[in-house]
């Protein structure tokens, strides 16, 4: 037990969100483009990556984007992408500079760029263009105009999950989320989740983000628990953040996981070493459908030598998606109307669809750990059509 409390309080000095950036307080542009069209056939598209910063991390985003989206173009049948490539760096304003040329040289849309502010800076240079993009984020509050999020959203996995609680019989709900810009967020998308689901948020409960902030809120936490009479206890914290030492805390200060479920609102399985803490036995979290992840995972690293790291899915969905609606031959298949269709696309991790609000909605799976195992529990609807949706 005290060697789990060790390496649970140690993971908590690496604090990453890469795909949850800090909201700006600008604004891209309302009210959707009219969008340009392309020749039927073939369009020319702008992949803007974070490249070029100096940062290991960033070439490693930047060149798992790069091969998806080229490995996408590949499996397309009757299209043909003209992609240009534009380093970031990631910076926003490298990235209004590069999305404002890559449409001046013939780009019909952009795909990403990869942080926020970026996205954010990226749709505003080319909003009057009718020129949408399709941002590698999960960060809703940058979505509208003419700006998408491919990302996984909170909202989309707070929905999932609230939606399978409720039909199970863990419909009170305590929410317990990070005091920092991600943890209000989640919160946020898990009171909206728990409502729309039917169910009731019983209480919501914070932690300092620290380890030190962890272990003196945790007493309270486990009371609030109790009293509340929930039945669940949704928690925003990461598996790089807060979720080892946090879901170890509470069972160790009297939560029952046999009669209060533990869900969380980002994935437990990521890094695998997770799923053989202590504390998060028993827990629900929502992932993408594993069986295309893992085709997909197989043929990129036969591809090019090397497993894809979790973003690299989002460049092959956006291609995909770009490819199905110019399949289509229809003058405006880029515009938001036409990539706001309800039908939506099929990815790499199961189907999505954009939503007239630049967020996105995902066909997830409902996952448990068991025994240190992922068992999948409920699994990803493969359309949108009677899904719940």
């Amino acid at each position: 037990m005290l060697s789990a409390i060790l390496r649970a309080r140690k993971s908590l000095g690496h604090f990453v969100l890469v795909l949850f950036a800090v909201v700006l307080s600008a604004c891209v542009p309302a009210g959707g483009p009219s969008g340009p069209g392309n020749a039927t056939g073939s369009v020319q598209v702008a992949l803007l990556i974070p490249s070029g910063s100096g940062s290991g991390t960033d070439e490693l985003f930047g060149q798992n984007l790069e091969n998806a989206a080229r490995l996408a173009m590949a499996d397309l049948s009757g299209v043909t992408v003209d992609l240009r490539v534009y380093k970031t760096g990631g910076s926003p304003a490298q990235a209004r500079a590069l999305a404002r040329q890559a449409v001046d040289e013939g780009a019909k849309i952009i795909l990403g760029p990869f942080y926020s502010e970026e996205a954010n800076a990226a749709g505003a240079a080319v909003a009057g263009d009718g020129v949408n993009v399709l941002a590698f984020s999960n960060n809703s509050d940058i979505a509208g105009g003419n700006v998408f999020v491919l990302g996984q959203t909170f909202d989309n996995t707070a929905r999932r999950l609230a939606n399978y609680a409720v039909r199970n019989g863990k419909s009170r709900v305590l929410i317990v989320h990070d005091q920092n810009v991600a943890g209000t967020a989640g919160r946020a998308a898990i009171e909206r989740g728990v409502t729309s689901a039917g169910g009731s948020v019983v209480g919501t409960s914070s932690y300092e983000f620290s380890q030190n902030g962890i272990v003196q809120a945790a007493t309270g936490i486990a009371q609030t628990a109790r009293s509340s009479g929930a039945s669940a206890i949704f928690l925003t914290a990461t598996t790089d953040g807060a979720l080892p030492l946090i879901s170890q805390m509470l069972v160790e200060n009297g939560v029952d996981r046999s009669a209060t479920q533990f869900i969380g609102l980002t994935r437990w399985d990521i890094p695998a070493a997770t799923v053989a803490l202590p504390g998060v036995q028993g827990g629900w979290f929502a992932m993408p459908d594993p069986g295309l992840s893992n085709q997909f995972q197989a043929r990129y690293s036969a591809a090019y030598g090397a497993a894809p790291h979790p973003v690299a899915g989002l460049a092959y969905d956006g291609i995909a998606a770009i490819g199905a609606l110019v399949r289509q031959g229809k003058a405006d298949a880029l515009t938001a109307n036409a990539l706001t269709q309800s039908a939506g696309f099929v990815g790499v991790s199961g189907i999505f669809r954009f939503l007239p609000n630049g967020t996105n909605e995902r066909g997830l799976a409902v996952a448990q750990i068991r025994n240190n195992q992922v068992v999948v529990i409920d699994p990803s609807p493969r359309s949108f059509a009677g899904a719940g949706f």
